[in-house]
């Protein structure tokens, strides 16, 4: 599998970053005691960043997947796709 595009690696390393952020976030709110619809807020915020980041991976991979499929004409590249996603949406 070739790697990422600059700009995608980048987009996926900020998304990722700002999961992290919120999930040290998380814990200093729990060890401060903070009030649960707070923390639910904090989460709800992990979440999101992580769901985005799965869609930029996601799209990425099918692009690249359907390219190959096209280019080489290669059934079996949409079945790997397939199986990736399926994989993914458990």
């Amino acid at each position: 599998m070739i790697g990422y595009n600059e700009e995608r690696r980048r987009a996926i390393l900020n998304r990722l970053a700002k999961a992290s952020g919120h999930l040290d976030a998380v814990r200093r709110m729990i060890d401060d005691g903070r009030d649960c619809s707070d923390v639910l807020i904090q989460l709800s915020a992990v979440r999101s960043a992580i769901n985005n980041t799965e869609k930029i991976i996601l799209k990425d991979y099918i692009e690249r997947c359907l390219n190959d499929a096209l280019c080489q004409n290669d059934e079996d590249a949409v079945d790997r796709m397939n199986e990736a996603i399926d994989k993914f949406i458990k």
